[in-house]
Protein backbone atom coordinates (compact mmCIF):
# COMPACT_ATOMS: atom_id res chain seq x y z
CA UNK A 1 0.00 0.00 0.00
CA UNK A 2 1.25 3.52 -0.86
CA UNK A 3 1.33 6.34 1.56
CA UNK A 4 -1.67 8.04 0.11
CA UNK A 5 -3.85 4.94 1.12
CA UNK A 6 -2.46 4.74 4.58
CA UNK A 7 -2.83 8.01 5.52
CA UNK A 8 -6.64 8.04 3.95
CA UNK A 9 -7.36 4.37 6.31
CA UNK A 10 -5.70 6.51 9.36
CA UNK A 11 -7.62 9.91 8.77
CA UNK A 12 -11.06 7.97 8.21
CA UNK A 13 -10.03 5.81 11.16
CA UNK A 14 -9.75 9.08 13.43
CA UNK A 15 -12.82 10.60 12.10
CA UNK A 16 -14.70 7.86 12.69
CA UNK A 17 -13.48 7.40 15.84
CA UNK A 18 -14.13 10.98 17.09
CA UNK A 19 -17.65 11.21 15.67
CA UNK A 20 -18.53 8.33 18.00
CA UNK A 21 -16.81 10.06 20.89
CA UNK A 22 -19.31 13.19 19.74
CA UNK A 23 -22.35 11.15 20.09
CA UNK A 24 -21.05 8.77 23.28
CA UNK A 25 -19.51 11.55 25.81
CA UNK A 26 -21.34 12.13 28.69
CA UNK A 27 -20.54 16.36 28.99
CA UNK A 28 -21.36 18.30 26.14
CA UNK A 29 -18.46 20.38 26.52
CA UNK A 30 -16.31 17.14 26.18
CA UNK A 31 -18.57 16.06 23.02
CA UNK A 32 -17.71 19.37 21.73
CA UNK A 33 -14.20 19.15 21.72
CA UNK A 34 -14.83 16.36 20.08
CA UNK A 35 -15.81 17.35 17.12
CA UNK A 36 -13.24 20.29 17.30
CA UNK A 37 -10.83 17.45 16.56
CA UNK A 38 -13.48 15.42 14.51
CA UNK A 39 -13.57 18.49 11.85
CA UNK A 40 -9.69 19.35 11.76
CA UNK A 41 -9.35 15.71 10.84
CA UNK A 42 -11.76 16.06 8.09
CA UNK A 43 -9.45 19.35 7.30
CA UNK A 44 -6.56 16.77 6.71
CA UNK A 45 -8.11 14.65 4.97
CA UNK A 46 -9.27 17.76 2.60
CA UNK A 47 -5.57 18.09 2.25
CA UNK A 48 -4.74 15.14 1.29
CA UNK A 49 -6.96 15.53 -1.74
CA UNK A 50 -5.49 18.31 -2.75
CA UNK A 51 -7.76 20.72 -1.78
CA UNK A 52 -6.24 22.79 0.64
CA UNK A 53 -9.05 25.67 0.14
CA UNK A 54 -11.69 23.57 1.78
CA UNK A 55 -9.39 22.36 3.94
CA UNK A 56 -8.95 26.33 5.73
CA UNK A 57 -12.81 27.09 4.89
CA UNK A 58 -13.23 23.59 7.46
CA UNK A 59 -10.78 24.73 10.32
CA UNK A 60 -11.83 28.29 9.93
CA UNK A 61 -16.03 28.02 9.22
CA UNK A 62 -16.50 25.10 11.35
CA UNK A 63 -13.32 24.49 13.64
CA UNK A 64 -13.60 27.99 14.49
CA UNK A 65 -17.10 29.33 14.09
CA UNK A 66 -19.74 26.85 14.52
CA UNK A 67 -17.50 24.93 17.57
CA UNK A 68 -17.50 28.20 19.39
CA UNK A 69 -21.24 28.85 18.73
CA UNK A 70 -22.07 25.76 20.45
CA UNK A 71 -20.21 26.43 22.94
CA UNK A 72 -21.88 29.70 23.48
CA UNK A 73 -25.15 27.97 23.69
CA UNK A 74 -23.87 25.16 25.75
CA UNK A 75 -22.30 27.17 28.53
CA UNK A 76 -25.48 29.27 28.50
CA UNK A 77 -28.19 27.11 28.25
CA UNK A 78 -29.11 25.85 31.97
CA UNK A 79 -29.88 22.01 30.48
CA UNK A 80 -30.61 21.08 34.34
CA UNK A 81 -33.46 23.37 35.13
CA UNK A 82 -36.95 22.17 34.90
CA UNK A 83 -39.49 22.86 31.82
CA UNK A 84 -41.23 26.31 32.14
CA UNK A 85 -44.38 25.29 34.16
CA UNK A 86 -46.42 28.20 31.57
CA UNK A 87 -47.02 29.33 28.16
CA UNK A 88 -45.51 33.01 27.70
CA UNK A 89 -48.34 35.06 27.37
CA UNK A 90 -46.66 37.26 24.63
CA UNK A 91 -45.59 34.44 22.41
CA UNK A 92 -47.05 35.01 19.10
CA UNK A 93 -47.37 31.25 17.45
CA UNK A 94 -49.85 32.26 14.98
CA UNK A 95 -47.18 34.80 13.56
CA UNK A 96 -44.77 32.54 13.52
CA UNK A 97 -46.77 30.14 11.32
CA UNK A 98 -47.52 32.76 9.00
CA UNK A 99 -43.95 34.21 8.91
CA UNK A 100 -43.35 30.63 8.48
CA UNK A 101 -45.56 29.85 5.72
CA UNK A 102 -44.72 33.12 3.96
CA UNK A 103 -40.79 32.01 3.74
CA UNK A 104 -42.06 28.28 2.67
CA UNK A 105 -43.98 30.20 -0.58
CA UNK A 106 -40.94 32.41 -0.65
CA UNK A 107 -38.77 29.26 -1.22
CA UNK A 108 -41.08 27.49 -3.40
CA UNK A 109 -41.14 30.35 -5.92
CA UNK A 110 -37.61 30.77 -6.21
CA UNK A 111 -37.24 26.73 -6.70
CA UNK A 112 -40.14 27.02 -9.43
CA UNK A 113 -38.15 29.76 -10.85
CA UNK A 114 -35.11 27.98 -10.80
CA UNK A 115 -36.54 25.37 -12.44
CA UNK A 116 -38.51 27.55 -15.51
CA UNK A 117 -35.99 29.95 -15.96
CA UNK A 118 -35.74 31.41 -19.73
CA UNK A 119 -32.61 30.22 -20.94
CA UNK A 120 -31.43 27.14 -19.13
CA UNK A 121 -29.27 26.67 -16.26
CA UNK A 122 -26.06 28.78 -16.32
CA UNK A 123 -23.50 28.07 -18.53
CA UNK A 124 -20.84 25.38 -17.49
CA UNK A 125 -17.14 26.92 -16.00
CA UNK A 126 -15.27 26.39 -19.48
CA UNK A 127 -18.17 28.66 -21.02
CA UNK A 128 -17.25 31.74 -18.21
CA UNK A 129 -13.84 33.20 -17.53
CA UNK A 130 -11.19 31.14 -17.95
CA UNK A 131 -10.49 29.48 -14.03
CA UNK A 132 -7.06 27.74 -13.20
CA UNK A 133 -7.62 27.26 -9.63
CA UNK A 134 -9.45 24.85 -6.78
CA UNK A 135 -10.53 28.34 -5.28
CA UNK A 136 -11.84 29.72 -8.55
CA UNK A 137 -13.60 26.56 -9.05
CA UNK A 138 -15.43 26.80 -5.83
CA UNK A 139 -15.98 30.33 -6.23
CA UNK A 140 -17.54 29.85 -9.54
CA UNK A 141 -19.60 26.82 -8.42
CA UNK A 142 -21.03 28.45 -5.15
CA UNK A 143 -22.30 31.64 -6.62
CA UNK A 144 -23.65 30.10 -9.79
CA UNK A 145 -25.28 26.76 -9.53
CA UNK A 146 -25.82 27.04 -5.70
CA UNK A 147 -26.44 30.65 -4.89
CA UNK A 148 -30.09 29.86 -3.38
CA UNK A 149 -28.87 27.22 -0.80
CA UNK A 150 -25.64 29.47 0.13
CA UNK A 151 -28.07 31.95 0.88
CA UNK A 152 -30.41 29.41 2.63
CA UNK A 153 -28.06 28.05 5.09
CA UNK A 154 -26.81 31.90 5.66
CA UNK A 155 -30.51 32.53 7.14
CA UNK A 156 -30.75 29.69 9.08
CA UNK A 157 -27.16 30.76 10.67
CA UNK A 158 -28.84 33.81 10.97
CA UNK A 159 -31.91 32.43 13.03
CA UNK A 160 -29.81 30.42 14.90
CA UNK A 161 -27.78 33.31 16.17
CA UNK A 162 -31.15 35.19 17.41
CA UNK A 163 -31.99 32.20 19.07
CA UNK A 164 -28.77 32.01 20.95
CA UNK A 165 -29.16 35.46 21.83
CA UNK A 166 -32.58 35.59 22.90
CA UNK A 167 -31.90 32.38 25.03
CA UNK A 168 -29.17 33.96 26.70
CA UNK A 169 -31.27 37.46 27.60
CA UNK A 170 -33.66 35.09 29.06
CA UNK A 171 -30.83 33.61 31.66
CA UNK A 172 -29.67 37.27 32.14
CA UNK A 173 -32.71 39.12 33.87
Amino acid sequence: MNTEAIAFYTLATCILGFGVLVITARNTVHSVLFLVATFLFVAALYVLLHAEFLAVIQVLVYAGGIVVLYLFVVMLVNLKRPPEAHADPRRRGRLGVLVAGLLLAQFVAIASYGVTQIGGPAPPPDAGPSLTGNTELVGWALYTDYLVPFEVASMLLLVAMIGAILLAKRELR
